[in-house]
């Protein structure tokens, strides 16, 4: 009655008939897609409260805190570890009526933007500014700004503009208690004690709710090159991409496919690699002839095949059919360096296809550094127990991993899914990310159970 007061009070639209209820009570996470094919849910908020300000949001989690009701921010719900999933029940708090780009610096390359701006329409006003964010991911149509942020998330062209951490400057972040702190803004780089806009970014709604991001963006590119080779082996692949990198060559994609994944795609018998990049024509010409040397000893493919990927790149609507075939299919995507790379593939590949019911195991390289890359494994499998066999390949996959001295996550983030693997993967370092939520969030209301905190009790 107190939280429904507070709404009210403030003028904060609020609903809570079944259909809304049902929407929100999942988000992209493949198992939510099995539960929603078999007409299941696993859990769902009481509430759903679509704030329309820092403001509001304040309002909404404090009235929150001060019941005790669990909040779960959600904004397009396209993660697929399960983070927007209201497990323990309480407040969905729909943050994508925070839109728009609030400011724009034109000289300074800045862009101060609403955490529930949907990735097109983020692009397109920053296209209309002779602009880009460069960031691309898979989910660019379904995902928020605060979703980025939230999973510390990767955009396809993330060799060229880097990962969302790298184009933060500043947040606006709303706490549990319903304080509102900004950090960072003032300057590209900062010496003020840690980073605090980091220590929001990837931290999934567990130590407060992001509602506006400052970025920095970039011009337009001029110029765009395509080119596409294959290679006898995976290994071979991976070795040039190193050699690019650390040459000083970023194009914005530079993709390696395994055979499984290059005949699937490309229909190509051999390890495809796709390359392409946009940058003044000076620096592109450079980039692309270092590319060109390092592939010498590789073959030659048709350049169409980039544009195979482009169309492509963004299409998942083959998943919700599949599952509801009882085709179980996921990704699992993880980072390491270079010198670990090769025995992460194997045996993260090797345990995936351990698991009885594994009809696919396969893997590509989509985001690469001067000191390691990311690797995106894909499984599928036709099991009896859709749920036991998808458990048990993320437990087999997730552990082979992080022995071989690979990330949890690289970009999709851990939500409820890897939930249970974040205290092993930080070791002792676990107790500072409890200290801070325990400072920031004593009552624990915020998303919990995501990243391992608070109750850990999951769908």
């Amino acid at each position: 009655e107190g939280l429904l007061a507070a709404l009210n009070g403030a003028g904060i639209a609020w609903r809570d008939d079944d259909a809304t209820l049902d929407d929100h009570a999942r988000d992209w996470w493949p198992l939510s897609i099995g539960w929603a094919s078999r007409g299941e849910l696993a859990a769902r908020p009481v509430l759903v409260v679509t704030p329309t300000s820092t403001e509001d949001v304040a309002t909404v989690v404090a009235a929150c805190t001060s019941a005790g009701i669990p909040v779960t921010a959600q904004g397009g719900r396209s993660g697929v570890c399960g983070g927007a999933i209201p497990a323990a029940g309480g407040v969905a708090v729909e943050l994508t009526a925070l839109s728009g780009v609030l400011a724009f610096d034109a000289t300074s390359l800045r862009a101060r933007v609403g955490a529930g701006t949907f990735g097109p329409e983020l692009e397109a006003a920053l296209r209309a500014e002779g602009c880009t964010l460069g960031h691309f991911p898979q989910s660019m149509d379904l995902s928020t700004v605060g979703g980025w942020v939230a999973c510390r998330g990767a955009g396809q062209y993330s060799t060229r503009y880097g990962k969302i951490e790298d184009l933060v400057r500043g947040l606006t972040v709303v706490l549990a208690d319903g304080t509102v702190v900004t950090t960072g803004g003032a300057g590209p780089r900062e010496a003020v004690g840690p980073d605090l806009t980091q220590l929001f970014v990837g931290s999934e709604g567990t130590l407060g709710i992001v509602t506006e991001v400052e970025f920095v963006v970039h011009p337009l590119a001029p110029a765009e090159a395509r080119r596409a080779w294959s290679f006898d082996s995976f290994g071979a692949g991976l070795d040039a991409c190193r050699r690019i990198l650390q040459r000083g060559a970023t194009p914005a994609v530079l993709r390696l496919y395994d055979e499984a994944e290059s005949a699937r795609s490309f229909e190509v018998d051999r390890c495809v690699l796709v390359v392409l990049d946009e940058a003044d024509p000076g620096l592109l010409a450079a980039t692309m002839a270092v590319v060109a040397e390092e592939c010498a000893t590789a073959r030659a493919e048709d350049v169409a095949l980039v544009a195979a990927w482009l169309e492509r790149r963004n299409d998942v609507s083959a998943l919700g059919p599949l599952w509801e075939r009882g085709i179980v299919v996921d990704t699992i995507e993880t980072a390491a360096t270079w010198s670990a790379l090769g025995e992460v593939h194997e045996t993260v590949v090797a345990a995936i296809r351990g698991v009885e019911g594994t009809s696919v195991a396969s893997v590509h390289q989509s985001h690469a550094y001067v000191d390691g890359a990311c690797l995106y494994f894909t499984f599928a499998g036709r099991p009896d127990d859709p749920d036991a066999y998808y458990r048990e390949v993320w437990d087999a996959a997730t552990m082979a991993a992080l022995r071989a001295g690979a990330s949890l996550s690289h970009h999709h983030g851990v939500g409820r899914n890897r939930a249970a693997y974040v205290r092993p993967a930080l070791g002792s370092a676990f107790a500072v990310l409890e200290s801070l939520k325990a400072a920031l969030d004593p009552r624990g209301v915020l998303n919990p159970g995501v990243l391992g905190l608070g109750d850990p009790a999951a769908p």
